[in-house]
């Protein structure tokens, strides 16, 4: 039986030796200095007492110290929690209620470090003392148990408290990124262009963790952007593949017709996160070249399938997973005919944690419900359709409508309130407010937005503001929010 994860991760890094894995901060490390790094840090957690199915949260970027605290607390079976940068203090006391143990490498108040932390986060450890730990040379044991939850993957937290979704150590083991034996042909091709990756952000990301994992299984370097301007960091690190958002991408392509920098480097970007029209991506090649990467994927799946540059435009690829299409009966369909997609993956979720009833309605039958639709062509290749779920994309982050709706249609001046996604240059998506008001007011934008900013944040607040008399509905009496999405 194969070594649980993050096993496999150790044995690249042994394999690494002397060559350099990561570049931070004008220094280079290579795989025998990160794996002692990870070594010191299990001692530092070792210490405090983690172990198998202690919650330990992670307020990391994107630095060497920073894989390797995540890895440590994985080889210790930790249940890791990554907390991004931008949540609401409600959102992140939320985030913090299970852990016993938070490590960061940002800014603390005073008498925060080895003391109980604030926000139900129990004992907060600098990530400089963990890698201060003395070093054994002894390569770490790997106490994770196949069916422990190896990690806490959250949603955007669109109905005002990020959803939790759960992987298991045997998950994370069957993943792809770290076993190239796994990698399926677009996998493969992308895994060759990989020489130096551009990471930044945060390493909690799932996208960033694993695309930095396949990196490392391809011999290639993890190269740190602070900040990640485009195309700037592009050109200054040599990059020569990044993960990129749609309105990133967006951007990139205008900023290379306006003022063309040379990219003679780049070979992938990894565009993820929400769908890349065809006409986007037919601009993108021509001012790019042959180098966008298209995936698709979820938070409770991990990718579900990929196209290369080659892929005819809007086309995702071959599956390389289990995949059906079904009616709303939820019978498969045949190739052509639209429908909601439903998936397995290796490393799919277990479930949602603590919401027994919303898992439920999602991981059904070993299958994940995707909510997503889409066809399958007479060749297997995906094309995607459009989304059963009410949403809107901002910077590759998913948010709900419902809960914006429920708070601006509590506010004083608002009898009604429905809000749709429309296309944003520099964020995708953004959202826009279609207002019924109350009798003898005048709704304000300004208002609305420091409300939603307040209980949602910033991502939820509507950046537009439509005033009607009453909504516009459908033959089945319920409201019609294409038509206002397409008036407004």
């Amino acid at each position: 039986m194969a070594e649980q994860f993050p096993g496999p991760v150790l044995d690249l890094l042994d394999a690494a030796g002397d060559r350099t894995v990561f570049e931070h901060a004008g220094e280079e490390v290579s795989g025998a200095r990160l794996l002692g790094m990870v070594r010191r840090a299990v001692g530092g957690l070792g210490k405090h007492g983690v172990g198998p199915g202690d919650g330990v949260a992670m307020l990391l970027g994107v630095g060497p110290g920073a894989f390797a605290a995540i890895l440590a607390a994985h080889v210790l079976g930790a249940r890791v929690v990554g907390v991004r940068p931008g949540l609401t203090e409600a959102q992140r006391e939320h985030l913090l209620r299970d852990v016993a143990v938070r490590v960061t490498d940002r800014p603390e108040g005073p008498g925060t470090h080895g003391t109980p932390g604030n926000h139900g986060a129990g004992l907060v450890l600098a990530l400089d003392e963990l890698l201060s730990a003395p070093d054994d040379g002894v390569r770490p044991r790997v106490r994770a148990r196949p069916g422990d939850v190896a990690r806490l993957l959250h949603t955007s937290g669109s109905t005002g408290v990020p959803k939790a979704c759960a992987q298991t150590y045997a998950a994370m083991t069957a993943g792809w990124a770290h076993r190239p034996e796994a990698w399926p042909p677009a996998v493969r091709a992308l895994a060759g262009r990989m020489d130096r990756f551009l990471v930044f952000g945060t390493l909690a990301s799932q996208v960033m963790m694993e695309y930095g994992l396949l990196a490392l299984a391809a011999g290639g370097t993890l190269v740190t952007a602070d900040p990640p301007v485009l195309p700037d960091a592009l050109v200054r690190y040599r990059a020569t593949a990044s993960v990129i958002t749609v309105a990133r991408l967006t951007k990139l392509v205008a900023a290379q017709r306006a003022s063309p920098v040379d990219l003679g480097s780049l070979r992938a970007l990894m565009v993820s996160g929400s769908p890349l029209e065809p006409g986007r991506l037919r601009e993108a090649a021509e001012v790019l070249g042959p180098v966008v990467f298209h995936g698709y994927g979820q938070t409770e799946t991990g990718m579900i399938s990929m196209a290369t540059p080659e892929e005819p435009a809007g086309s995702l690829g071959v599956p390389p997973v289990d995949l059906e299409i079904r009616d709303p009966s939820g019978l498969p369909v045949p190739p052509g005919t639209d429908g909601e997609l439903f998936v397995r993956t290796p490393a799919q979720g277990c479930g949602y944690w603590r919401e027994p009833a919303l898992s439920a309605e999602v991981f059904t039958g070993g299958w994940v419900r995707t909510r997503d639709l889409g066809r399958l062509d007479a060749s297997g290749r995906l094309w995607l359709t459009g989304r059963v779920r009410d949403v809107i994309i901002v910077n590759a982050n998913v948010y709900y409508a419902g809960p914006v709706e429920r708070l601006l249609a509590g506010h004083p001046s608002v009898a009604e309130a429905y809000v749709v996604a429309v296309p944003d240059d520099s964020t995708g998506e953004a959202v826009h407010a279609f207002v019924v008001p109350a009798a003898g007011r005048a709704p304000d934008l300004g208002e609305l937005r420091a409300l939603v900013t307040a209980e949602l944040g910033g991502a939820c607040a509507p950046t537009r503001l439509t005033l009607i008399d009453e909504v516009p509905l459908t033959a089945a009496g319920k409201p019609d929010k294409r038509r206002l999405a397409a008036g407004g």
